[in-house]
């Protein structure tokens, strides 16, 4: 805090000072929140919540950004107050009942979340390909994906959520060896009868969480997340544990959509996110430590989408030279 006046640092701890702040600067440092998803969490009611965020927010300590019809909050990501919120989650009781609680809590909305997706999966997994894109021509977005792979040969690719296993299915050529995770049975097992007509040999897909990715760290040589992220309810959590994974000099390439206002794809198609700001997905990969590349941006007519390149500095661990992808569990879909 040595840039930060006394007066700025006084009023992030006067914000702070009272239990539900302090409880509420705890659980928006673990994603992005509803107001009512934070009232569910704390067990208060709404009102008094909205009235603690924005103290918090007008000190700083949170972040308060609207997309559509929803209005999210998270822990500040920069700046004095971010440092000062961090410092502040840092010294909070790891054992405290009240704030074990509210832990508890986040993980049955995040389940409750996760069940919903699942099956909003499964009931789609069939025809999920064939659905109109709001956004560019797919045959663009996999151009693109063949020049970025056609570059130099990538050993191993993790792809996260991989739905109906089609980005594997194009980069099948380009890769020495594939893996497809999602948490839907139903995309599984198109995926595979994909690959299997694809005689896509060298890929295989897996039940995994983009959360907890069945790998070890640095085991795979490229990351892909196609049209993945907008449906997380922590995008950075998900771009952290795909960092995890990656080899040193390992690229992570994030296809999305651009920020945008069709509220329809939220309510429709249960995208939790209405796209990305063009250097909200490149700062998160400079916090997790990677090097972001140019944004290549493709224009369509009801959302631009984006595709995001970074690639992880060559630190010592990891992959040496060719692999083949080794999951960490062995859970059959």
């Amino acid at each position: 805090m040595a840039t930060s006046s006394l007066d700025d640092l006084l009023n992030g701890l006067r914000a702070a000072a009272e239990p539900s702040r302090l409880r509420l600067l705890a659980i928006c440092s673990h994603g992005e929140w509803t107001v009512s998803e934070l009232v569910q969490a704390m067990a208060q009611s709404q009102p008094r919540i909205s009235r603690h965020l924005k103290l918090l927010a007008e000190a700083g300590l949170l972040e308060r950004f609207r997309e559509g019809g929803w209005v999210f909050y998270r822990r500040a990501q920069s700046g004095d107050a971010a440092r000062l919120a961090r410092s502040l989650c840092r010294l909070l009781p790891e054992g405290d009942p009240l704030l074990a609680l509210d832990r508890q809590r986040l993980a049955a909305i995040r389940a409750a979340r996760r069940r919903q997706a699942e099956r909003f999966f499964d009931e789609r997994a069939a025809v999920w390909d064939s659905e109109t894109d709001v956004a560019v021509e797919a045959g663009a977005v996999e151009a693109e994906l063949l020049r970025i792979f056609g570059e130099a040969r990538t050993e191993s690719l993790l792809d996260v959520g991989t739905g109906t296993g089609r980005i594997l299915q194009v980069l099948a050529g380009q890769i020495g060896s594939g893996l497809g995770v999602d948490l839907s049975h139903d995309m599984l097992r198109v995926a595979r009868a994909n690959l299997d007509r694809r005689e896509a040999r060298n890929c295989q897909v897996r039940y995994g969480d983009m959360y907890q990715l069945p790998l070890n760290d640095g085991a795979v040589h490229a990351v892909t997340l196609h049209q993945v992220l907008h449906f997380a309810d922590d995008p950075q959590a998900v771009l952290a544990e795909a960092a995890r994974v990656l080899a040193p000099r390992g690229r992570l390439i994030v296809v999305d959509l651009a920020q945008h206002d069709l509220e329809w794809l939220r309510t429709e198609k249960g995208h939790r996110r209405l796209g990305f700001a063009p250097g909200e997905v490149a700062g998160w990969f400079a916090d997790l430590g990677l090097e972001p590349a140019p944004v290549t941006r493709l224009p369509g007519e009801g959302a631009d989408v984006c595709i995001w390149l970074a690639a992880k500095s060559a630190e010592k661990g990891g992959l040496e030279g060719d692999a083949v992808i080794e999951t960490r569990t062995e859970r059959a879909a």
